[in-house]
């Protein structure tokens, strides 16, 4: 029999960290107590079964993770100090206990391993399983807020690792499973969908560096890109030859081309894609090393509208990704 919804809450609870240094009050009275630092920044993330994973498929704990790792990515594309977590879950009576207490297991661990507090929530009855998350941060001492409007013409564009992982993690999830990657490089791109990990890290490493602008490569780096020019008032010219491609996402793609293609256009890789003034380049790449990352330059910032996805030899793909509207995991479709 399942658990009634306030025992099933109490042992959520038991296996989330709700406490930081700011939060006087956590989970478990009507609302959470927050004694905030400095300016805070918050973002809200939905994942929805279906949509963005598939229980089966994934399963519920790498689930978990997903949500807040995407709702924490937010954070790190201004450069912010990851803070506190508010989750509400949504889920349709059949579903097991045993299911969303594992799916709280990698919210737990994802809040662990970045710090943060899951300081309130609610679970509630839905046809759909989902998740809705609202991360909350603050403004680093060290770079202040990086915003998606700050790209001028004569920036260079440069991204951190690489991309295409997790749209090829989706065809690997998907039947038949007949592509020729196996071992650890299979684990290394399935992880991309189940593990992702946001780069708040190398976000705040930009911002200190004095990035112009930066925004998470989560509906692909195309559409990402058109966010950017878009709120710059720019053109942003990115040349896909330079563009670092995960290790098996053309085994994957089906070829070299197929792989660029994919990296360009799929989503959820969670890389920071950011507008640098030249000469903050090197400093710049030296900071996301620091970090533990990798900082590629791909492209530049130019006068005009738009974005430019230029092919190594001549011709343009269309900067095109997901659509929250049109459904399509990852910019597949």
């Amino acid at each position: 029999m399942p658990a009634s919804e306030f025992d099933l809450i109490a042992a959520i609870n038991d296996r989330l960290p709700l406490r930081n240094e700011r939060v006087r009050i956590p989970s478990g009275d009507d609302a959470a107590v927050v004694d905030p630092e400095g300016a805070s920044v918050t973002s809200v993330d939905a994942v929805v079964d279906g949509v963005h994973f598939i229980l089966e498929t994934f399963g519920p704990r790498p689930v978990g993770r997903k949500a807040l790792a995407a709702a924490l990515s937010d954070l790190a594309a201004m450069g912010a100090l990851p803070g506190e977590a508010y989750v509400a879950l949504g889920a349709p009576a059949e579903t097991e206990d045993e299911a969303l207490l594992a799916i709280a297991d990698g919210l737990a661990e994802v809040a662990i391993r970045e710090s943060v507090a899951i300081a309130g929530g609610d679970l509630v009855s839905s046809p759909t399983l989902f998740l809705s998350v609202t991360a909350v941060g603050y403004e680093s001492a060290d770079g202040g807020i990086v915003t998606r409007s700050g790209a001028a013409p004569g920036d260079v564009v440069a991204v951190t690792g690489e991309l295409g992982g997790a749209a090829a993690a989706l065809e690997l999830l998907r039947p038949p499973e007949d592509v020729d990657v196996a071992g650890e490089l299979r684990d290394q791109l399935l992880s991309r969908q189940l593990d992702p990990r946001p780069r708040l890290d190398e976000g705040r490493a930009l911002a200190a560096a004095g990035a112009s602008a930066m925004i998470d490569v989560s509906d692909g780096l195309g559409a990402d890109a058109a966010h950017l020019a878009a709120a710059g008032g720019c053109r942003i010219e990115i040349e896909l030859e330079r563009v670092p491609v995960a290790a098996g996402v053309a085994e994957v793609a089906g070829g070299e081309g197929a792989a660029l293609e994919l990296a360009a256009t799929g989503g959820e890789d969670y890389e920071l894609l950011a507008a640098i003034h030249p000469d903050s380049l090197d400093r710049a790449a030296a900071a996301v090393r620091d970090a533990g990352g990798v900082l590629t330059e791909i492209g530049q910032v130019a006068e005009g509208r738009g974005v430019a996805l230029r092919l190594p030899g001549g011709g343009e793909i269309q900067p095109r990704g997901f659509d929250q509207r049109r459904g399509s995991l990852s910019g597949s479709g």
